[in-house]
């Protein structure tokens, strides 16, 4: 077995930087996606969601970068072109969402998709020993789940 620099198998961190670079891609949309609808939302409830918006958006970036910089930190490069990322795109892609409920509902459908993602990753950094990848996407999932507890709450729905 081949170990990389951090001590982990070259061929699973090849594979789980695959596998975040298709992370990485669907990000960057859900991050487009909050810009879109924080951009365009109208309505009564326009200022407390514009405000929401931005703050998913502003932790979307920031995961956008932690994401990229764990692919380098694997040995690998992150995709950092739309048409790299059009290609890996899974989760909905919001155009002219300007109204409340459908803003809502489209960002609990991209988390849902990101979700998938990042279980199998996290099932993968678990056979390859990578407590860091491990960590990272353990915490995004956690902080996911709430965010769409906390969407389908405002929707009036159930998880």
């Amino acid at each position: 077995m081949n170990l990389n620099s951090i001590g982990l198998d070259q061929n699973k961190t090849r594979e789980l930087a695959k596998d975040l670079n298709d992370l990485l891609a669907n990000f960057q949309i859900y991050y487009q996606n909050l810009r879109g609808i924080h951009w365009n939302i109208k309505g009564k409830r326009f200022f407390d969601l514009h405000v929401k918006f931005e703050e998913l958006y502003t932790d979307a970036n920031l995961k956008v970068d932690e994401i990229a910089e764990r692919i380098l930190t694997l040995g690998e490069t992150p995709l950092h072109t739309f048409e790299d990322y059009s290609k890996l795109v899974k989760i909905p892609v919001g155009k002219n969402v300007s109204q409340d409920e459908k803003a809502v509902c489209l960002i609990v459908d991209s988390l849902a998709g990101l979700l998938q993602i990042e279980r199998k990753i996290l099932e993968k950094s678990g056979d390859a020993n990578d407590e860091g990848t491990n960590s990272m996407m353990s915490d995004f999932i956690t902080e996911q789940e709430k965010t769409v507890w906390m969407m389908k709450a405002w929707l009036g729905e159930t998880v």
